[in-house]
């Protein structure tokens, strides 16, 4: 049986360990629906659930009826005269924005129709909608609807007009929007407050003959960038407690045993919502310790690839049982750090920096200095990689001094291996081999492992960066030059993996050959194909890391062979033919 070096065994290792960053990453995610984004209206409602009429209840759906409601009301609500009937005549709608946000809002459920954030784009290059509206339709089930015990009490407040104040126009935030209703027995009261930055505040109460409802406040229709690779995969319904974050994938929501049942999370969280890779939506408690959550999902149909197929569409409902009225804020808005620290909770737990996030974040504060200079991400990317390798280069000249000393002593090592090839593995024989070659190892003071030190160091920093550079929204959207117009995405053209694939070839044949083995040569030399494999899936700002890491380790290469006498790339092989020769 051939015996490998520790050199190649740590090269595969290598391999296997990036190999498996590509398949968590890539390979379990689900095929993006071919279509372009649903509009209103495109698609018309399914017979199960067909879309209200204007003034008509929505239909009501399975996660309607939560029984956590009434036994965490209460024991003795409030009793207060029922007011007059109050509703509107017909359908109206009302604009709030500031420059961070265009919301719609519909007296139709006091829900949200849109939920424009204006400083990002889709892939289609129009202002990103975080609501569906075609899923929104279908289901007659939108954001900010009320999630109640009676099934049937939900669809009627939910579809009905309420009295909306102001009653259209557009509004500028900061500014109050108040939605009443009532048919003389139930009663709802809604009011949104929105302010200057991505939180709003949000008011409700609901009386049936006077008497307060427990009632949650819900995000329904789906969410997130539905134009994004893999959005339905994406969509996750999160909670956090003591700092810890709880995700859920959007198919994995509500009751694992029935469709559109919800899943109650009992006691109370920090924050609870739904999010996708970018963006989220979270509900913050407003004086009280806390609030509560439920999640669920309903399987829409969909065509992906010509072909009829279903996807996840997660639902929740936010509340504080008990209290009224119920009073939460809302956070709708990007994942971005210096976004989400200045919350309160602080959300930056929504952004997952991995198991090496004790280096991701230092290196993402990094770039983000960088950036502020240069102004292009992908610039950033380049010269944050020049200092990596610039502080790694005392490592990379003792590796290099390491590898020297192992090509000289190479041939030896191969006389030896040679004697004892015809044993076994278990023969204890070849304890006596290893003994030899540890011998030569310790005359000419070779270290093992010492050409291996700078892959040590780099790994983790590799795994950091691929975290980081994957969900730093920074990098959505963010162009270099030329045909690079999204750091996050793949290169449309893959001239950055093809170019990686060559130096990285190129750097193989510039490092000395510590391995008289043709095989193992062989498997060295192959190596850069088999990392192509990785580079073409990869994000186009990981590409950019990696072929600027290739380049400045080419330079620092041809450097030390400038200035260490007879290091030559081919000096072990050269000097092992001679000995050959002369014997």
């Amino acid at each position: 049986m051939k015996e490998y070096s520790q050199e190649a065994r740590t090269v595969a290792a290598i391999v296997l360990s990036m190999l498996v960053i590509v398949v968590w990453g890539y390979f379990f995610r689900p095929k993006l629906p071919s279509q372009s984004p649903e509009q209103p209206g495109a698609q018309k409602p399914a017979a199960s659930s067909p879309a209200p009429p204007q003034g008509a209840a929505p239909p009501t759906s399975a996660a309607g009826g939560t029984a956590s409601f009434a036994a965490s009301a209460a024991s003795s609500a409030p009793v207060t005269a029922a007011p007059a009937p109050r509703a509107a005549s017909g359908v109206e709608s009302l604009v709030v924005e500031n420059k961070f946000y265009h919301v719609e809002l519909s007296n139709q459920g006091a829900s949200a129709r849109s939920w424009k954030l204006v400083q990002y784009k889709d892939d289609l290059g129009k202002s990103l909608d975080l609501i569906h509206p075609a899923v929104s339709e279908q289901s007659g089930r939108w954001p900010l609807m009320l999630v109640l015990d009676d099934p049937q009490l939900e669809n009627k407040i939910n579809g009905a007009l309420y009295d909306m104040t102001p009653a259209s126009g557009h509004l500028q935030a900061p500014a109050d929007v108040s939605f009443a209703w009532s048919d003389g027995r139930v009663s709802v009261n809604k009011r949104l407050k929105f302010g200057a930055d991505y939180v709003i505040s949000v008011e409700t109460s609901v009386t049936v003959d006077g008497k307060t409802i427990p009632h949650f406040v819900a995000w329904r229709g789906g969410f997130g960038d539905v134009t994004a690779f893999a959005a339905a995969d994406q969509v996750k319904v999160v909670y956090s407690r003591g700092g810890s974050l709880t995700d859920i994938a959007a198919k994995k929501a509500g009751d694992s045993k029935e469709q559109e049942k919800p899943a109650v999370v009992t006691g109370s969280s920090d924050f609870a919502g739904i999010m996708d890779h970018y963006f989220a939506a979270v509900f913050l408690p407003d004086g009280q310790p806390g609030i509560s959550l439920e999640h669920w999902h309903y399987d829409r149909e969909i065509t992906a690839d010509g072909k009829k197929d279903t996807e996840a569409v997660a639902e929740i409902a936010a509340g504080a049982p008990g209290t009224d009225p119920l009073r939460m804020r809302l956070f709708v808005g990007p994942k971005a750090v210096a976004v989400l620290e200045h919350n309160q909770p602080p959300l930056t737990s929504l952004i997952s920096f991995g198991t090496f996030g004790i280096i991701a974040r230092p290196l993402f504060d990094f770039l983000l200095w960088i950036n502020r200079y240069v102004g292009n991400y992908g610039w950033a990317i380049v010269l944050m990689t020049i200092a990596i390798n610039m502080v790694l280069f005392p490592l990379k000249w003792r590796s290099f001094h390491q590898q020297l000393k192992m090509q000289k002593v190479m041939p030896e090592i191969k006389q030896i291996q040679d004697r004892y090839k015809k044993y076994s593995m278990r023969d204890p024989r070849k304890q006596d081999m290893n003994k030899e070659v540890m011998a030569v190892y310790s005359r000419e003071g070779v270290n093992p492992l010492g050409g291996c030190l700078p892959m040590v160091f780099q790994m983790p920093i590799l795994f950091a960066l691929y975290r980081m550079l994957d969900v730093a929204i920074e990098l959505r959207q963010a162009p270099w030059l030329f045909w690079l117009h999204d750091l996050s995405a793949r290169d449309p053209y893959y001239v950055l993996p093809i170019i990686l694939c060559l130096t990285t070839y190129f750097m193989q044949k510039l490092t000395p050959m510590t391995t008289a083995d043709p095989s193992q040569q062989r498997m060295m030399t192959l190596m850069p194909l088999f990392m192509g494999v990785i580079f073409f899936k990869l994000a186009s700002g990981l590409n950019l890391y990696f072929l600027t890491s290739n380049l400045v380790a080419t330079g620092q290469q041809w450097f030390l062979y400038r200035i260490i006498p007879n290091a030559k790339p081919d000096a072990g092989k050269k000097k092992g033919a001679a000995e050959k020769k002369s014997k």
